[in-house]
């Protein structure tokens, strides 16, 4: 394994090319640079840049001294020459209409062949133009001629995608060696797909450092690229660039490379520091690299097998199977649309009740859309008291859903969230997909059975006044009650419209009344239905017995209401707490799923799950039932 840590040849002149381009002065930061740092097999391999030192050719190698963490160790250095260490040089050069100004292509070019010809014949350039968009791309070599091949047959066109050519440049340097990126450019992005931010991203990652030199003031906003990654942006002229990239070529030729053996007292990571005499001063540079066991050993390369399918392809194959689904579903429950008025599939029930289970399936087997074979396999399946249960609790939500229709489209969600989860993360997914379809219709048909029961409980005390007061009136008691049915609202009006349909089948208006309040789950209106049972049996004042009765009921729900405004905090604790680690690891499970998968694929993590579902469970039943107050 080799640890880098770059910043190239690209970047080796660019004082000497700000002087050279009349911008006034420039300031070495330092005067010899640790351009890279590799660590193979216990050996170090540093390359450093000596060429801003006031005399490059008198510097001795034998008496350059390396320190790790403070200490002294022995080491070797030379000049570098082919084999020694991987350098590369990638030009990024715009080719747009607007380099033929001044005469700032040619120069370009002519300073381009004056670096090749300069540049030692080990280190590898490699070419990217671009115009509107990335035009030539030359991986770097060492044939150097193959470059200036591709300059003679160069056309200038409009556009400027300097970002896009730098991403290209950044992935032709690989990611071995010394490597930099030098970005010859007149002017602003106008045509990138990439963003600035995607390109500093990019090269910091790939530990490669971006110079820019600039033939206008409009291609200064890559300055932030450039001190992200070490680099500079220097302005200039046509006239300066040719010396400056002879400068350039100079600069990779003095090079040095200074070898020596990582010590056992090493830490993983470490600071480096050289100092090179020459003449009467010291000059020293220092870096922080990783250059113990972790930078030396192997690492366990996988080769991945290439899929079959891509992702998107995977993703944009769950979202067809979905709706393929869901197309299903629709023409499944609306293929046969039912013109018949409620009252008449009212009547129609009723009388199919009467002819048994049996002829009713012998009815749903004769038809021939897809629907009715759908819902007969369906209720092929369902038991008596199953269908019975299905059918009780989707009246009570207000559904029009028969119990056959229910278990279908029940499946149908079931099986179709499993597979987009599958899809998308894989078996374990699937799993909770099919599970949670499985489970949440049922939530979802529950609280909307609860919330029809509190609107059906909330109405209970002006309906016994209008019943009330149209006996009081004269009316009879389903007369009363159809009066409710025209002058009041669902779900009271639904449900007491009902019983006036079964009461003018012959069934007793007591019975039919008792039948809302088994479907509804109401207590109170089974108490109600018991009032009027005992007056219709004994006698008494109905009238005057509801009075007192909505009088009970409007007390009793003030006094619930209050008891839920007060239990308020400790209900919504509880809500907090029980979903709190739910939502935890959901957002776990996408945001580092490496990490949450232990959970779900070895035998700890299930039994981990085991323990913390029961903990769960028995927590929300204890926080339900003190916050539960009843009345």
């Amino acid at each position: 394994m080799t640890s880098t840590l770059g910043r190239g040849g690209a970047a080796l002149a660019l004082a000497a090319l700000a002087a050279l381009a009349g911008a006034g002065p420039a300031q070495a930061a330092d005067e010899i640079t640790i351009d890279h740092v590799a660590v193979a097999d216990g050996k170090a391999t540093l390359v450093v840049s000596v060429d801003q030192l006031p005399d490059p050719a008198a510097v001795d190698a034998s008496t350059i001294d390396v320190e790790v963490d403070g200490r002294a160790v022995e080491s070797s250095a030379k000049t570098v020459a082919a084999g020694d260490v991987e350098r590369s040089t990638v030009l990024v050069l715009d080719a747009s209409n607007s380099m033929q100004k001044g005469g700032r292509f040619v120069a370009a070019t002519g300073a381009v062949d004056t670096f090749l010809s300069g540049t030692p014949a080990d280190v590898e350039v490699g070419l990217v133009t671009f115009a509107g968009d990335v035009r030539d791309v030359l991986p770097p070599s060492t044939d150097h001629e193959a470059i200036s091949t591709t300059l003679d047959a160069i056309e200038l066109t409009g556009g400027t995608g300097v970002y896009d050519a730098i991403i290209q440049g950044i992935e032709l340097a690989g990611l071995e060696g010394s490597r930099s990126v030098l970005v010859l450019s007149d002017g602003a992005d106008t045509a990138s797909a990439a963003t600035l931010e995607v390109v500093t991203g990019a090269a910091e990652e790939a530990g490669v450092v971006v110079d820019i030199v600039s033939l206008a003031t409009r291609a200064d906003e890559l300055t932030g690229l450039a001190e992200a990654t070490g680099g500079r942006v220097i302005p200039a002229d046509p006239a300066a660039l040719d010396a400056a990239f002879a400068a350039q070529a100079d600069a990779l030729a003095s090079q040095l490379v200074v070898t020596f053996d990582v010590p056992e007292w090493a830490e993983e990571e470490a600071s480096i520091d050289v100092t090179v005499p020459a003449g009467d001063a010291s000059y020293q540079d220092d870096v922080f690299a990783a250059v113990g066991e972790a930078a030396g050993a192997p690492v366990d390369v996988v080769e991945s097998g290439r899929a079959l399918v891509s992702k998107p392809m995977m993703l944009a194959g769950a979202v067809a199977l979905a709706l393929g689904l869901a197309g299903l579903l629709l023409t499944v429950l609306g293929s046969a649309v039912d013109s018949r008025s409620g009252t008449q599939r009212r009547l129609d029930s009723y009388l199919e009740s009467g002819q048994g289970k049996s002829a009713k399936r012998s009815k749903q087997a004769k038809g021939t859309d897809l629907r009715g074979s759908a819902v007969a396999i369906t209720d092929k399946v369902m038991t008596q008291d199953f269908e019975s249960k299905v059918s009780m609790r989707l009246s009570g939500a207000g559904s029009s859903l028969a119990a056959s229709e229910w278990i279908l489209l029940h499946a149908g969600i079931a099986v179709g969230a499993g597979f987009v989860l599958f899809f998308l993360g894989g078996t374990a997914m699937g799993f909770l997909g099919l599970l949670l379809g499985a489970i949440l219709p049922w939530f979802y048909l529950r609280w909307r059975h609860g919330r029809r029961l509190n609107a059906f409980n909330a109405q209970l005390a002006q309906t016994l006044g209008l019943m009330a007061g149209g006996l009081q009136a004269g009316l009879s008691l389903p007369q009363a009650v159809d009066s409710v049915v025209r002058e009041g609202h669902e779900p009271m009006a639904g449900e007491l419209r009902r019983a006036l349909v079964e009461q003018r089948l012959g069934v007793d208006i007591t019975d039919a009344l008792e039948g809302v309040g088994v479907r509804m789950k109401s207590e109170d209106f089974a108490w109600i239905v018991m009032a009027i049972r005992i007056q219709r049996e004994v006698g008494g004042n109905l009238a005057e017995i509801l009075h007192t009765v909505a009088d009970t009921l409007r007390e009793r729900e003030y006094l619930r209401r209050q008891v839920k405004a007060l239990s308020a905090e400790g209900r919504l604790s509880g809500y907090i707490l029980s979903g709190l680690p739910i939502l935890v690891g959901l957002y776990m499970s996408f945001a580092n799923p490496e990490y949450a998968s232990l959970l779900y694929t070895t035998v700890p993590g299930f039994i981990i799950l085991g323990i913390a579902a029961f903990l769960l469970v028995l927590g929300s039943f204890a926080m339900a039932k003190l916050a539960k107050v009843e009345v």
